[in-house]
């Protein structure tokens, strides 16, 4: 019978700090170890507790015991429990790793580090990554800049991430590679840009195309060719001369360093058709181009590729002054034109296509010379005048003033209306101004050139036209021209001043006392004859104080003017 041995002081000890030891080590925390042992497809590890631990062999990435794992290899694994049903430590390389992973990891996101890792599983709305233990998740939108078709190329292929979102008690990390590209494209763009001047010429391809231009891309960062830059010609669209994919070399127009805006030009390498434009286009000389573009301001005609002219509204039609240039010229039209001036500092061509046809005022004055009647239709009545329809398309103006010679304008124009056929004289035409002036009151002789003896103080003969409350209107017999006597002037007695005793068609002596054909006046009165009578009879009857009264002197002068008529026609 052997005897129990009593545990010394030392022995207590050494019990003592082992159980304060496992006390220390909680489950969930990655331990230290040491590899003792292997049973099969297993190593067995020692962490200081009563009992090892036993882990598979792949989670150190060894498939036998000739793997990168041998005896007394310390090693860090996972303790999920200290002791399981069996009496065993329950320990996970696996685990551990992913401990290590998510510290290093939580250290370059708080640092904003990118970190490497291997997409290797597609799940959806993205894909997952491994990050040396950790898995996160890549959003299908951070693949790649543009979106990408096909990942297999990118599958199980270490590349760096950047990490977007950490969530260790949830287990949640988010990555992505497209950060990643951006900023080295942007290292790439600002490297490239340093390196372009203005005047450089370089090959791209066409990236992509829109209706103002097209973009092209310099290997790394693309540059915006308009498609004013394109050729020295129009071009309506940049598809009618790029296509996408295609390679063309340009030439770097500006470059702003801080924006990285870059833009091009294809037709700075080619020859200016501007060069000597003027010798080739001179003033007044004809030529025919193609109308390749209307506006509401005229029309765009090409001289040839690359020189263009503009046929102002104004000068396309000599006569069609309010219309649309595509009622008279249409796209692709082939026409005549003239120069009309030549601006090689603006780039800017003025033609005219009116300019290859006659003038029509000038055209009229050759065929109509001042004082030709001529006949047409009214087109327009305005608060001016007529305007008469002519020949060539033209038309002429009749002013109210030219109306009637003893009317007023106003009055006489509402006698014509629209679509009336008459006739006039042509008084004026001024081609510059492009305006004819007619007149149909000249077609009958001016009443006052042809007045004959009437003049101040000339008796005239009458005839009553129309009697008025204010007067007479008369007509002076054998003459043309027209009279209003006053009330005031129809006697010399206030009581005989009346129009009532007047009837139309009757006949009346009057004497004219103003007649002044600068201002086309006349008047007459049939008072101012009375008086000037009596007068003459005073002076040659004598004076009323002699005792004959002036019923007698006017008497006596009546029977006198009577008795010498038949003399005087003897």
């Amino acid at each position: 019978m052997t005897l129990q041995q009593t545990p010394s002081r030392e022995d207590f000890a050494a019990l003592l700090d082992a159980s304060f030891k496992a006390a220390e080590m909680q489950e969930g925390t990655v331990v230290k170890g040491t590899v003792v042992g292997f049973e099969k497809d297993l190593a067995v590890i020692d962490v200081g507790l009563k009992v090892e631990g036993r882990v598979p062999l792949k989670e150190f990435g060894a498939k036998g015991r000739e793997g990168t794992l041998n005896m007394g290899d310390e090693v860090e694994v996972y303790l999920e429990r200290v002791e399981n049903a069996l009496g065993e430590a329950v320990l996970s390389r696996d685990k551990a790793r992913r401990e290590e992973s998510w510290v290093r990891l939580e250290e370059a996101f708080n640092k904003n580090e990118k970190v490497t890792g291997q997409i290797f599983n597609s799940v959806k709305g993205g894909f997952t990554v491994d990050l040396d233990g950790a898995v996160a998740f890549l959003p299908r939108s951070q693949v790649d800049i543009r979106p990408v078709r096909d990942v297999g190329p990118l599958m199980h292929t270490p590349q760096p991430f950047q990490i977007l979102k950490m969530d260790k008690r949830r287990g949640n990390i988010v990555v992505s590679r497209r950060v990643v590209l951006e900023e080295t494209r942007a290292e790439q763009r600002s490297e490239l840009v340093q390196s372009l001047e203005e005047g450089q010429v370089i090959e791209g391809v066409v990236k992509n195309i829109t209706d103002y231009g097209a973009f092209v891309d310099l290997g790394g960062i693309d540059g915006l060719l308009h498609v004013t830059d394109m050729a020295w010609r129009r071009v309506n669209h940049p598809t009618e001369i790029l296509a996408i994919g295609q390679t063309v070399k340009v030439q770097v127009i500006r470059v702003n360093h801080d924006t990285h805006r870059i833009s091009l030009g294809m037709k700075q390498l080619m020859a200016d058709p501007w060069e000597g434009i003027e010798a080739k286009y001179p003033v007044n000389a004809r030529f025919t181009g193609r109308v390749n573009n209307i506006t509401d301001y005229g029309a765009f005609v090409e001289l040839e590729p690359g020189i263009e002219g503009l046929i102002h509204v104004s000068e396309m039609s000599w006569t069609k002054k309010n219309v649309h240039p595509g009622k008279i010229v249409s796209t692709s039209q082939e026409v005549e034109v003239v120069i009309l001036e030549v601006d090689p500092v603006k780039r800017r061509i003025s033609l005219g296509l009116k300019q290859t046809l006659e003038n029509p005022w000038e055209q009229f004055l050759e065929t109509h010379p001042v004082g030709t009647e001529v006949e047409g239709e009214v087109k327009n009545k305005t608060e001016f005048g007529l305007f008469i329809g002519l020949d060539g398309d033209i038309d002429g103006m009749v002013h109210l003033s030219d109306l009637d010679w003893n009317r007023p304008g106003e009055d006489v124009i509402a006698d014509f209306n629209k679509g009336d056929m008459v006739r006039a004289v042509v008084l004026d035409v001024d081609v510059e101004k492009e305006r004819i002036s007619l007149g149909i009151k000249q077609l009958q002789g001016d009443p006052f050139t042809e007045a004959g003896d009437v003049r101040k103080g000339a008796i005239v003969t009458c005839e009553v036209t129309q009697v008025q409350d204010a007067g007479l209107e008369v007509k002076i017999v054998g003459t043309d021209l027209s009279a209003f006597i006053r009330r005031a002037d129809l006697a010399r007695d206030r009581s005989e001043q009346r129009p009532e005793r007047f009837s139309v068609g009757q006949k009346v002596d009057a004497r004219v006392t103003q007649f002044d054909k600068k201002a086309r006046k006349v008047a007459i009165s049939i008072k101012a004859l009375e008086i000037a009578e009596e007068k003459e009879a005073v002076a040659q009857y004598g004076s009323t104080d002699s005792g004959a009264s002036l019923g007698d002197i006017l008497g006596a002068a009546l029977k006198a003017r009577e008795g010498d008529e038949p003399e005087k026609e003897e």
